[in-house]
């Protein structure tokens, strides 16, 4: 069974940058695709980024494009997400999700897409 630990959270001010981990173990994800969800205070949880499995395609929420950067290393079993020019909107668990197949499509942002999830990091940006 596949199990995700998220790390990298932490407090920063707007306009600071954090780089997110995601580390898999359990089993091999590199043919899966991969994503980043994140749930504020009393909010669902949405969709932050995704990306493929072996053709690295990203997906970007509308809200984070430009600002953050999905990446992984296969040979780590680890995902990232470089999060830049935050915003106190950012603030938010930030949970990693292993999808249930490769590639992305017009369900990527779907939470049933996805079958293993972390815990959480909690990202908090002051103003």
């Amino acid at each position: 069974q596949v199990q995700l630990v998220e790390s990298g959270g932490g407090l920063v001010q707007a306009g600071d940058s954090l780089r997110l981990s995601c580390a898999a173990s359990g089993g091999t994800v590199s043919v899966y695709s991969m994503a980043w969800f994140r749930q504020a205070p009393g909010k669902e949880r949405e969709f932050v980024a995704a990306i493929s499995g072996i053709t690295y395609a990203p997906n970007y929420a509308d809200y984070v494009r430009g600002r953050f950067t999905i990446s992984r290393d296969d040979a780590k079993n680890t995902v990232y997400l470089q999060m830049d020019s935050l915003k106190p909107e950012d603030t938010a668990v930030y949970y990693c999700a292993k999808g249930k197949g490769s590639v992305l499509s017009s369900r990527t942002q779907d939470r049933g897409m996805y079958d293993y999830w972390g815990q959480g990091t909690r990202v908090t940006v002051s103003s």
